[in-house]
């Protein structure tokens, strides 16, 4: 029986990393807990006048290199322990990103659709309430995640203002540009992916134009991930979704499937379900597809033991976090199937918030040119660097990541005198 807690997830990582790097096992027992957790109660007035109580988490993994940054999620299967786990993956994510992070992360357990916005509001204010002494620019950053965005941000922006009285844009990332956001920040990680796509496609001789992809997730991720793809020349020939009426189902287009087409037919109905331009599969047939790229970018723990057995692709880019258990990801490296882990492929996301906190410090903001053209060699070189010691180390890609990151954490904490 595969074990699908994250946070048991996430410590196997590090200690595995540890291990592999031969890095001091001290490091393993500072960096298994979070600094610091905060579970909260939001007490929210209903449309109809009544009072609903919510749960609201906050995780900060490690202050090693700086503060911790990490997304808010609102979902209803948000637990302590995937809080836990994410903030520690947000950990290596700024490591292996050479940014100046350690991990942290937030969530309300919620399920955002079945709430006005004026109670959404209300839900997003009253976390920042419980919260907002242990928040700031040096200290830690809240940014979007699943089923949150700039509004959101920005409403937790004005609640921190009205409660601090200070305007210090920087404490939050993902905002508006009005109000301090980042140019290129909302496309970031699904350019982010794309980039690590197209590299790794280099280093193992696909030709884009030639390269079939199947992609799992329409939503933020999915969606820029599937643009940035068609525009390199790629071909994306399947995707997952989910609806809240049929659950999942898959389009299929063996000659590909049109961005434009599929975004304005979503903006104009709100689902794909009837799309003209690709069959309707089921989830099993989606997950039987042969292709040489399959990129999951929904949530976590979506590829088990099951499907690992079924996938027919060559190489997996992990756009969400965690979408591949232990054990799948067991198999898969036995199957030799090259899985490119998270904490690399979706990392241009945290890296354009980290150019938003810059431009917020300095009140200098840039173009989506020059953030993009920032972005792209960074990525680069984080890719190129644990490509090498992959190699050298005979290493899986994912354990590579993990070494590389650990190892530039692991120095910041003997220089800081930690062990």
């Amino acid at each position: 029986m595969e074990n699908l807690n994250p946070i048991e997830n996430a410590r196997l990582q590090l200690k595995s990393a540890c291990e592999l790097g031969d890095i001091d096992k001290k490091v393993y027992e500072i960096l298994k807990n979070p600094q610091r957790v905060i579970e909260i109660s939001i007490p929210v007035k209903m449309d109809d006048g009544s009072i609903k109580v919510f749960t609201g988490y906050r995780s900060c993994h490690s202050t090693a290199i700086g503060p911790s940054k990490g997304g808010v999620r609102f979902h209803p299967n948000v637990t302590m322990d995937e809080v836990k786990a994410l903030s520690m993956w947000m950990s290596f994510k700024c490591g292996v990103m050479n940014l100046p992070y350690g991990g942290g992360k937030g969530g309300i357990e919620v399920d955002p659709s079945e709430l006005s916005e004026r109670e959404l509001e209300e839900l997003s204010r009253g976390y920042i309430r419980g919260i907002y002494k242990y928040l700031g620019d040096d200290i830690d950053i809240p940014a979007p995640d699943v089923n949150t965005n700039g509004k959101v941000m920005g409403w937790m922006l004005d609640e921190y203002i009205k409660l601090t009285g200070h305007h210090r844009p920087g404490v939050f990332t993902g905002k508006p540009i009005s109000l301090g956001g980042s140019k290129g920040r909302t496309e970031a990680t699904g350019l982010g992916v794309t980039y690590i796509t197209r590299n790794i496609c280099h280093k193992i001789g696909l030709k884009l134009s030639e390269t079939s992809v199947i992609l799992q997730g329409f939503g933020n991720v999915g969606s820029y991930t599937f643009k940035f793809l068609e525009d390199m020349g790629f071909k994306v020939i399947a995707l997952l979704e989910w609806d809240k009426e049929i659950g999942e189902y898959a389009l299929y287009n063996k000659n590909g499937i049109s961005y434009e087409k599929l975004s304005k037919f979503k903006e104009q109905n709100d689902t794909l379900i009837d799309f003209e331009g690709a069959n309707k599969i089921n989830s099993e047939e989606f997950w039987s597809l042969k292709a040489d790229i399959l990129i999951p970018a929904a949530l976590e723990n979506s590829i088990n033991e099951e499907i690992a057995e079924k996938l027919d692709v060559k190489v997996i880019v992990e756009g969400a976090n965690g979408p591949v258990t232990s054990s799948a990801d067991e198999i898969l490296n036995d199957r030799g199937i090259t899985i490119v882990p998270d904490i690399l492929a979706n990392s241009g996301g945290v890296t354009v918030s980290y150019y938003e906190w810059v431009q917020n410090k300095y009140g200098y903001y840039w173009s989506q040119e020059e953030v993009f053209s920032r972005l792209e060699p960074s990525m680069n070189e984080a890719f190129e660097n644990i490509w090498k010691i992959k190699e050298e180390k005979n290493l899986t890609f994912r354990q590579a990541t993990y070494v590389y990151s650990l190892i530039r954490i692991s120095e910041a904490m003997k220089y800081r005198g930690w062990f």
